[in-house]
């Protein structure tokens, strides 16, 4: 099984057995790990940003044109962020690591 690694707003590394075919953001709630999420993954936010590696970046699929209008709301926004409602966990992923950002932005809040 496949590794995913979740960097949380404490800076502590938890690396969790990511099941193939989850969203990171499902694989972090099914592991007690504070993500908002609050549109459950229908991409109408960007409460489930995450900040991918680096050097991991380039093995995510490209984001679509959907998800970089959200992300573009994201707070602390940076050229590696993605929606992890978006992310699909696949073997080819083993290893992922990500960091929760600092704060979300949740639009859908008045």
């Amino acid at each position: 099984m496949p590794k995913l690694t979740f960097i949380d707003r404490a800076g502590t590394r938890h690396e969790i057995d990511a099941h193939v075919g989850l969203s990171v953001m499902e694989i972090a709630r099914r592991n007690g790990i504070d993500i908002e999420g609050a549109c459950e993954g229908s991409l109408a936010c960007s409460t489930c940003h995450v900040i991918v590696d680096p050097e991991d970046y380039d093995r995510l699929s490209e984001p679509t044109e959907d998800e970089e209008d959200m992300l573009d709301l994201a707070f602390g926004l940076t050229h590696t962020s993605r929606l992890s409602c978006q992310v699909i966990m696949t073997e080819e992923l083993d290893g992922l690591t990500v960091t929760l950002p600092a704060a979300t932005r949740n639009m859908m809040v008045g």
